[in-house]
């Protein structure tokens, strides 16, 4: 069950539902969508690039394969992914991506309370895009399985460039059914999400850019995990989640080309929910050219976040909604990251070929979650591997 545990230690704010494990969600975060990397270091090289930014155009024809590894708290991941992407009649492009997660886990809710285990979660993706002009309609759907979850979404959304391109318009919504079970006890549920999506990219002068974005998430349904437990003046009980959840995200970031081959970016994120969790993230990098085929970025984030309502480390009283999962917690993470990105140059003459590489160490503290084995406040480090071979064509 390490893929129902929260990803609030490895992305930028809680998720609701299938809460994917820290494992999962840094994995996932650098890997799943395996052209993420690319496509951050591509937008980037071209603000930094003479010319600027450019019309909405189809993202290039590419292949890709990675490998992800995580290891932190007891857990590790890793497993490959590929992503093929396809133009066709230079309207429409068809992508498809392929992603396992192997994970073996002994994580500090595991040996509390459970034995150690291994599964394999493996996620398929398939998307279109569309381009009309200066606008980008896409469309995809995923579909993810493991042993006892199973998770189907689909998603569209819009990208409209206006005013001769300097301000592009971005929405988006995502429907997603999940089916949550443990075979072993006979328990089978579902949880439903809604996500929407709002956000603007401004061209504020030859080298300096910002966008502003917006985001809210209703689910329903089972919120919580059949193998988690909470406690009661020291006794486990079953936890109890609410069975709606809405939340809200607005995020600000910037990125401003310092006119040497090199860039700063900056951004802040602040998250808050009806389960009274707020949390707050900060990320500042840099990104600078090495010659014509050595691409580098570093960047350190701080995320910060308050409790849940209803958790509590060891409840004094029985109440209605309770629960122990240290994801909602109050808790820091401290992460620093690199990435780099070498242009080998062409092969076989048809592909352009790339090598990528990205690395980050995160260091969590919970505040008020017990390690039940020293009685101590819980925290640990992580490490977040992925290498991947990138081919344009």
């Amino acid at each position: 069950m390490a893929c129902r545990e929260a990803a609030v230690a490895a992305t930028d704010a809680p998720v609701a539902g299938r809460q994917l494990s820290p494992a999962a969600g840094a994995s996932r975060r650098l890997a799943a969508a395996a052209g993420a990397v690319a496509s951050a270091l591509s937008a980037l090289a071209t603000l930094l690039l003479p010319g600027g930014a450019r019309a909405i155009d189809l993202p290039e024809n590419r292949a890709e394969g990675t490998y992800h590894l995580y290891k932190g708290g007891g857990v590790t991941a890793q497993g490959p992914a590929l992503l093929v992407r396809r133009n066709v009649a230079d309207r429409v492009s068809l992508s498809g991506s392929w992603y396992v997660d192997a994970v073996s886990n002994a994580s500090i809710d595991v040996v509390t309370t459970a034995s150690p285990y291994r599964e394999t979660r493996q996620v398929y993706e398939l998307g279109a895009d569309w381009a009309v002009r200066d606008a980008l309609l896409s469309v995809s759907t995923s579909s993810s399985r493991e042993p006892d979850y199973v998770a189907n979404a689909v998603s569209v959304d819009l990208t409209q460039e206006v005013y001769g391109g300097m301000t592009t318009v971005a929405m988006g919504f995502t429907r997603a059914v999940d089916d949550v079970g443990r075979k072993d006890i006979g328990f089978f549920d579902q949880a439903r999400h809604w996500q929407y999506r709002l956000g603007a990219t401004q061209i504020l002068s030859t080298r300096w850019l910002a966008s502003l974005n917006f985001e809210a998430v209703a689910d329903s349904g089972y919120l919580g995990s059949p193998y988690r437990a909470a406690r009661v003046f020291g006794a486990t009980v079953p936890e109890r989640h609410p069975r709606t959840r809405t939340s809200r995200a607005v995020r600000l970031s910037t990125a401003y080309d310092l006119g040497s081959r090199d860039a700063f970016k900056a951004e802040y994120r602040y998250f808050w929910d009806t389960w009274a969790i707020k949390a707050h993230t900060a990320q500042v990098g840099y990104t600078r050219w090495f010659g014509d085929r050595l691409l580098a970025d570093a960047h350190l984030r701080s995320y910060r976040q308050g409790r849940a309502l209803f958790y509590s480390d060891n409840a004094s009283a029985d109440t209605l909604y309770l629960s122990r999962n240290r994801q909602l917690s109050t808790f820091t993470n401290l992460s620093l990251a690199g990435k780099l990105s070498w242009r080998y140059g062409r092969v076989a003459q048809a592909l352009d070929v790339s090598l990528n590489g990205a690395y980050e160490l995160m260091n969590l503290s919970y505040r008020d979650f017990t390690d039940l084995r020293t009685g101590q406040a819980y925290r640990y480090r992580a490490h977040v591997l992925q290498a991947y071979v990138s081919a344009t064509f």
